[in-house]
């Protein structure tokens, strides 16, 4: 091959490895830690023990599912400070069952960046009767700013993530948890605790059920 042959055929090379890279979203997480502290895995384990019935020497959970959410808080750093406290203040439906704040293992931004808050199979306190074996996903948005289709695709492409991981059997939106009530699945020790949720909604979960159609998840027991 002459010097010109070769210069032609590694144009070409380089183009078809622009194109493929352009093509190709890569999938990444970043972590950004909420605080887990001494107070928090306390008070995790005490969740374990007086809500779900569960004892145990860890805060750790072993995930059969995922449960999607939506935030309802309108910005990516608003949600960390609601997240990041210990303590839950200022919602008495909630504190009468325990004081430990609310929180996701994952964020998801509105242009589908995603964020670790938690390690996967730490205790995070999301979803009512579920959260010994749930992994949650929350995504920046909600009624006022319904969610993005990058938004879609990177709670697909995290769900197909952690099921390489753990193979899991569910993935549920947060207004599809009350199915689970009655099943053994279902673990809170106050039958009449229940908060009413919308979040995030059918349209998004059938667009998401979509993406991941090939992995026959189950959205109920």
């Amino acid at each position: 091959m002459n010097k010109k042959g070769l210069l032609v055929y590694l144009s070409v090379i380089l183009i078809t490895a622009l194109v493929s890279g352009a093509q190709a979203q890569t999938f990444r997480i970043f972590d950004k830690p909420i605080i887990f502290d001494e107070e928090r895995e306390k008070l995790s384990i005490e969740y374990l023990k007086n809500r779900h019935g569960i004892e145990k020497e860890t805060a750790t959970i072993v995930p059969t599912m995922v449960v999607v959410h939506w935030t309802a808080v309108y910005s990516l750093e608003s949600t960390f400070d609601v997240f990041n406290p210990v303590q839950l203040g200022g919602r008495p439906e909630l504190t009468a069952a325990s004081n430990l704040n609310v929180s996701a293992h994952f964020l998801v931004d509105r242009d589908g960046t995603i964020f670790r808050l938690l390690p996967d199979t730490t205790f995070a306190r999301h979803t009512i009767g579920l959260n010994y074996t749930a992994i949650g996903i929350e995504n920046i948005g909600g009624p006022d700013a319904p969610l993005t289709k990058a938004q879609v695709k990177a709670n697909a492409a995290l769900i197909r993530y952690l099921n390489r991981k753990y193979k899991l059997t569910y993935v549920i939106g947060h207004h599809e948890y009350y199915a689970f009530q009655g099943t053994p699945i279902w673990k809170e020790t106050d039958p009449n605790y229940l908060t009413q949720k919308q979040d995030p909604g059918p349209k998004f979960m059938k667009k998401l059920r979509k993406k991941l159609a090939d992995l026959n998840f189950k959205s109920n027991p």
